[in-house]
């Protein structure tokens, strides 16, 4: 449904320019001509440079042959919206453009170990079809960006393509961003699964007998990398699914401190860092020179002064290593599918660990070439689908009917 069709766009446009050009708004046959010679040459290098089929990196010829059958979507052509494929372009313009389905949630607020709380927000789905016994009804259990709630677009679609399916989505908001106040003064980290390992315990005892399985975007996805390279098998999950992870979190600072980065993403990036603890401030100041942490003009320079302290590192560098899922991936014992653009400065494409994944029979990595961070924006107007919205509804599904064929691998 979100493909284009090629055809018709480009007899409308012919159409639309022949109309103007009646008016005189070239004045002359010539201005139809440069205008219809620019569209061809455009759509030529469109075709053959930036509509591509991703790069499907998969050692399990099992887990390949499952994917290609159950998700065939990751081995067919992705075309990005053909006016916005760049990819910091589709970053910037994918929460502006896409819309926000409409979702009820049912907040519960849990108790940690450490006396602080975590904010759930339930999607129950208690009109499901396909699954009224809601004992059995299968779960998927989302964890959004760094600075990410259950409010972000890129969530509400996935629970709105879970919804049809007839699952139940709950949303694991990271402490104190979701309105909840801050019972210690500890926030969250990419590096410390603590929270999360409470939360799919959590989720896993309400429902033992629900099929499970977990979606993490961004940090999200390095955060339920770093939790899957620690337990092995060891999971109640029966899969996840990872959508524009950071894989090296060095090569991820260092691209996003680049000029251009820096001013687009960057310093905006570090002040959302900073508005999230400031609510938290007086919680806070027991631990922290806030003063200094508020003057944090980089995501460097904020976890130098308040992540990497907060969670007991040495140094930055310690925190950053700890944080790098890709140096747990070797040790991931579930099937996990990882989507990645090759042109995400979140996440540079150099530093995907690709050869680390040929290593591992449970890991598939589909790479694009165009996309951005959590953008894959397709179709001419992008509102509604996203490539990445399609890849987790057709995974999700495959993993929830037909996953035995993967388990036995």
């Amino acid at each position: 449904a979100c493909a284009m069709d090629w055809q018709v766009l480009t007899r409308e446009l012919s159409l639309y320019l022949e109309s103007q050009v009646r008016v005189g708004l070239f004045g002359s046959g010539v201005g139809l001509s440069l205008v219809l010679g620019f569209g061809v040459a455009y759509a030529c290098y469109y075709l053959s440079s930036i509509a591509k089929k991703p790069q499907l990196v998969a050692s399990n010829d099992r887990f390949c042959r499952f994917l290609e059958e159950y998700c065939p979507v990751v081995t067919e052509t992705y075309y990005p919206t053909i006016w916005c494929w760049e990819g910091r372009v589709q970053t910037l313009l994918r929460p502006f453009i896409t819309s926000r389905p409409q979702v009820q949630y049912r907040n519960e607020l849990i108790k940690t170990a450490d006396g602080g709380q975590i904010s759930l927000d339930w999607f129950d789905n208690n009109g499901s079809l396909y699954y009224p016994d809601a004992s059995a009804r299968p779960t998927v259990l989302l964890l959004p960006g760094l600075t990410g709630t259950s409010k972000e677009s890129y969530i509400l679609h996935m629970i709105h393509q879970s919804e049809t399916l007839g699952y139940r989505c709950v949303v694991f908001n990271n402490r104190g961003i979701a309105g909840e106040d801050l019972l210690t003064p500890r926030t969250y980290c990419a590096a410390n699964t603590e929270d999360l390992e409470a939360v799919i315990h959590h989720v896993h005892g309400l429902h033992p007998s629900a099929p499970f399985m977990a979606a993490g975007v961004s940090m999200g996805g390095m955060l339920l990398l770093n939790y899957l390279g620690k337990t092995g098998r060891d999971t109640p999950l029966m899969a996840a699914a990872i959508f524009s992870a950071g894989w090296n979190v060095f090569e991820s600072v260092e691209s996003l401190e680049k000029p251009l980065n820096w001013l687009l993403f960057n310093y905006y990036l570090t002040t959302c860092l900073q508005s999230s603890i400031s609510r938290h401030r007086q919680m806070l100041e027991k631990l922290f020179d806030m003063d200094l942490v508020m003057k944090a003009r980089t995501v460097r320079e904020f976890d130098k002064q308040f992540t990497s302290v907060m969670f007991g590192y040495r140094t930055i560098d310690d925190y950053y290593e700890d944080a790098s899922p890709c140096r747990k991936l070797k040790s991931v014992g579930i099937p996990v599918l990882c989507l990645n653009s090759v042109d995400d400065v979140f996440s540079p494409g150099h530093a995907i660990p690709v050869e680390t994944a040929k290593q591992n029979a449970n890991v598939a990595l589909v790479l694009t070439s165009c996309g951005g961070h959590i953008g894959f924006l397709e179709g001419i107007w992008p509102r509604k689908c996203t490539y990445m919205d399609r890849v987790f509804k057709q995974f999700v599904q495959a993993v929830f009917e037909h996953g035995n064929k993967i388990f036995s691998m």
